[in-house]
């Protein structure tokens, strides 16, 4: 059995790791060993790396269709100028350099009893066990006149970054003052909670700077609240005055339709003209999921919250925004970037048990989430899980959400905002370096 001292406890703490699951697979993992993991996302690439990591002699091989990867957090800030794509972008160098196989491919079909990953490429992958990391696709027939050809042109929904993202961006740049820019919101659950509110907050940012402060931002939303709802709503008042205004779906703020000749979201009772018109269309997981028969009736995959094991297929790990963490009262788990890492880890912590012959070690759980809705002006929600009586739960005194009434809240909101480039670095080097 290797050793097992302070320095290592220390950064198991630090990546979220159990330390009972540092040392007992790197002693006994059988090197024969395949796994396979599929998206190179946050959830994929983590996954990938502390596998390599915590058993060297494991074959890791990593599919994924593109050879830079994007982060959508911070990718708001990009929309209004406030930031930029390419500081976003990172390739899979340093996964290879540490000895993951990267493939450039995409997967196109599972076979959990022969325990294969076909390629579009022609290639079949044989595995032990398979991470499966597919983010998020897009349900466009939930919005009736909207498809993902639109979305590719006149109408992007830029909930992927990339493309789409400076798509949006110079329509923003094009819209003149006094215009309307309409945000429609998909029922939950989608990715990133906070991700339209904030981007409303950053669209709402370059209107007032860029002289065009007769504009109005209009969130039309299928849902009766928001994450961080007070505190976007403290940051409205102080930076946007009126600039900004909410519709919850009970308000019928739900869009059912659109026409993109006219730009113009039609709810159940109204309709509503725009200059410039986001929609985000319903979520289900990635379509490799939806093909393999891992999801549940509402598109999303089960998976066992202990571990994270599919509770479809055995042998089959799901994390990140695709899989559904347990049915927790009031918080259930977030599709979240960091969500998507803890769950990497706790999936890497049991594959490679589960190859040792042991059982699984105790997970943990963290989620942090940064927003920025202004310049210079961030807030922050951190969510911590604990395991009782074999059950995840939501720790609620652990954890916490950024003060809305207290002492010094521009510097403090400064801080933050600085806190979230800081955050992105941090992980983005954590799962890519």
């Amino acid at each position: 059995m290797s050793r097992f001292n302070r320095r290592d406890f220390l950064k198991a703490i630090a990546v979220g790791i159990p330390a009972a699951g540092m040392h007992i697979p790197l002693a006994r993992a059988n090197g024969s060993s395949r796994v396979v993991v599929v998206g190179g996302g946050f959830g994929g690439a983590v996954a990938a790396k502390y596998l390599k990591m915590m058993a060297p002699s494991v074959d890791v091989i990593l599919v994924e269709r593109n050879q830079v990867y994007v982060s959508c957090p911070l990718s708001n800030e990009v929309i209004s100028g406030h930031g930029n794509l390419k500081d976003l972008e990172v390739g899979y160098d340093g996964l290879q350099k540490r000895g993951v196989t990267v493939i450039f491919d995409e997967a196109t079909a599972i076979d959990p009893v022969k325990r294969s990953v076909a390629l579009k490429g022609g290639k079949t992958l044989a595995y032990d066990a398979l991470v499966l990391s597919p983010g998020i696709d897009f349900n466009y027939a939930g919005v009736e006149g909207y498809s993902a050809e639109l979305a590719d042109g006149d109408l992007p929904h830029a909930y992927k970054a990339g493309p789409q993202t400076l798509a949006l961006k110079r329509q923003l740049e094009a819209m003149p003052d006094g215009g309307t820019f309409i945000i429609a919101v998909p029922p939950g659950p989608f990715r990133c909670p906070p991700g339209p509110y904030e981007r409303a907050s950053q669209v709402a940012a370059y209107l007032k700077g860029h002289g065009k402060a007769k504009s109005k931002v209009l969130i039309l939303d299928a849902n009766d609240s928001f994450s961080k709802k007070g505190l976007f709503e403290q940051a409205w008042k102080t930076h946007y005055g009126n600039m900004i205004e909410w519709v919850p779906g009970a308000s019928d703020g739900r869009v059912v339709k659109i026409d993109p000749k006219t730009k113009t979201a039609f709810t159940n009772f109204g309709e509503h003209k725009a200059d410039v018109l986001n929609v985000i269309p319903p979520h289900h997981a990635g379509n490799i999921a939806q093909t393999a028969g891992l999801t549940n009736e509402k598109g999303w995959c089960p998976v066992d919250m202990l571990t994270m094991e599919s509770t479809v297929q055995k042998n089959v790990w799901v994390v990140g925004d695709a899989c559904v963490h347990g049915d927790l009262p009031v918080y259930p788990m977030p599709k979240s970037a960091h969500a998507a890492v803890t769950q990497a880890k706790v999936a890497v912590g049991a594959i490679v048990a589960r190859l040792a012959g042991k059982p699984a070690p105790e997970p943990h759980f963290v989620n942090t989430c940064y927003s920025i809705a202004a310049p210079e002006w961030g807030f922050s929600v951190v969510h911590v899980y604990r395991v009782e009586d074999g059950k995840l739960i939501y720790a609620q005194e652990a954890g916490g959400i950024s003060a809305i009434d207290t002492p010094a809240i521009a510097t403090l909101r400064k801080l933050e905002a600085e806190y979230a480039v800081g955050w992105l670095k941090n992980i983005m080097a954590d799962c890519f370096a």
